[in-house]
């Protein structure tokens, strides 16, 4: 038997790649200036991957995000000398992130969020229309 509200799912799928695309990024611009010594990891930047889903038969089943990739461990070697991590050469390790490239990546993932909202509520009324006919 076939599930009569899929389309629901397949957008709440959507929804949930994006959220999690976006709590990505949150955490990444929180940690965009963290600081550490030169003998340790700088922050590396999340990037959620996600992938189309199959159910049945090869139907469509919406998105699921299946795992998490980190960026660059090694960072940017920066001079501040009076940082309280320097180390004798007056060098800390910041995250190799870019603060334009993760805006780029909210909006995108907001937009993208958002499309998934208007498909789900679009789809919730047609439901709820056909329900009204059989009253």
């Amino acid at each position: 038997m076939t599930d009569p509200f899929h389309s629901l799912s397949i957008s709440g799928s959507g929804m949930d790649v994006y959220q999690t695309w976006m709590d990505a990024i949150a955490d990444n611009v929180a940690n965009i200036n963290n600081v550490t010594s030169t003998d340790t990891a700088a922050f590396q930047e999340r990037y959620v991957v996600a992938s189309s889903q199959t159910g049945q038969g090869g139907r469509p089943d919406g998105a699921a995000v299946t795992g998490v990739r980190y960026g660059n461990p090694l960072g940017r070697i920066v001079y501040d000398p009076q940082h309280p991590l320097a180390d004798a050469e007056g060098m800390v390790r910041l995250p190799d992130m870019n603060l334009s490239d993760q805006m780029t990546n909210m909006v995108i993932a907001q937009r993208a969020y958002q499309a998934n909202v208007t498909a789900f509520r679009s789809a919730r009324d047609a439901y709820q229309r056909a329900l009204e006919i059989g009253r």
